[in-house]
């Protein structure tokens, strides 16, 4: 079978909340705790430290699930995110990303590294200036990555001599350069996963001996993408910051990056409408995003209704497009939707219910939901 010969009803179906609003973010707790703990064996395996990246949930109650089950630290995407997890206490942190601080965010950066042990990306000489500035008269130096380009040609520089330009410049200006790291993003196609894993494991590789070879002393190389996840996490690679696997999403399972019960998370949406040849449902963009790859159909999978096809979001409708003679749900009737991708969808929830083996159900606050600065 290939990847994208998967089918939406291969996917297990999560219980859904009796009498639950919709639309609304569900999560399974026992395929939660699952993937956490299937990712962390996995990397516990191959010594590689785990530090999975919470831009995925922006929840610090899964940070903790995530920690207690052996996780290094954790891994944000901006210094708002940062703010949030360090205040609940959470404060092994790597802002993967080369920031630019100035005014605000320079003072931001700073209050977060007095308060947490923070790791910085830096893909370039004038962030790495930026960066020293804001830490200027700290107590400590801050610690940096230079962030490598492994093919997906959007942050991190482009060649080892450059890594080591970078580096330098950093040096320099008293920041503690740790390591390397870089972001298999290119790996989210079904053609080119197989090869955005070597490129991303080869190009840190080279990035790493080319420091070594500038007297810089390596410590942490590290990788990060679901769906290069495990095998990324060969060679000198001893870091790995997947994110998207602790929930799951369409796009993952049809990569075949997760297995089906890696599916943890779903939209659930009311059927509000129905004609002949569609229904409609009150999820849309506002609750399922428009996020959708050009090799994927649809923006969104219905297990229990496999030959649907979500083919338009408006703000607040999805419009389900049925074949002739296919199954279709009744008016008023509650269906759990598989997101392309988990995590934006996240973010436009204040919450998400979490639903135990027993059927009960809380929420739980996406504590760092809009923090984007």
């Amino acid at each position: 079978m290939t990847d994208t010969a998967r089918r939406p009803e291969m996917l297990p179906v999560p219980t859904l909340p009796r009498d639950i609003e919709t639309p609304a973010v569900v999560v399974d707790r026992e395929r939660l705790e699952d993937n956490i703990r299937r990712l962390q064996d996995a990397m516990n395996e191959r010594g590689v430290a785990l530090r999975p990246h919470a831009k995925t949930h922006k929840s610090v109650r899964v940070a903790g699930l995530q920690l207690e089950a052996g996780a290094r630290g954790i891994t944000v995407g901006t210094i708002s995110e940062a703010e949030v997890f360090a205040a609940a206490g959470i404060t092994d942190l790597f802002l993967a990303y080369p920031v630019w601080v100035e005014g605000s965010k320079a003072r931001r950066l700073r209050d977060v590294h007095d308060a947490a042990d923070l790791r910085v990306g830096v893909d370039s000489e004038g962030g790495a200036e930026r960066l020293a500035a804001a830490v200027a008269g700290a107590r400590r130096p801050l610690h940096v990555l230079v962030e490598i380009d492994p093919g997906q040609h959007r942050t991190g520089v482009a060649d080892p001599e450059a890594a080591v330009r970078v580096a330098r410049a950093a040096h320099e200006r008293g920041l503690i350069v740790d390591g390397v790291f870089a972001h298999g993003g290119h790996s989210y196609d079904p053609a080119a996963r197989a090869r955005a894993s070597s490129e991303e494991v080869a190009s840190l590789e080279a990035a790493a001996a080319a420091l070594e070879a500038g007297g810089f002393e390596v410590a942490t190389i590290s990788a990060g993408s679901t769906p290069t996840m495990v095998a990324s996490a060969t060679g000198r690679v001893n870091e790995m910051r997947a994110g998207t696997y602790v929930l799951g999403d369409r796009q993952q399972w049809l990569l075949g990056a997760i297995p089906a019960q890696g599916a943890a998370a779903v939209v659930a949406a009311t059927v509000v409408s129905v004609a002949a040849d569609r229904f409609v449902l009150d999820a849309g963009a506002k609750s399922l995003t428009k996020d959708r790859a050009d090799w994927i159909e649809g923006y969104g999978g219905l297990p229990r209704y496999p030959d649907a096809v979500i083919e338009r979001l408006s703000d607040y409708h999805g419009v389900v497009r049925l074949l002739p003679g296919s199954p279709r749900p009744r008016l008023g009737e509650v269906v759990a939707v598989v997101p392309n991708h988990i995590c934006p969808v996240i973010d436009l929830f204040d919450a998400f219910w979490v639903v135990g083996a027993d059927g009960s159900s809380e929420p739980w606050p996406v504590d760092a939901r809009g923090r984007s600065s």
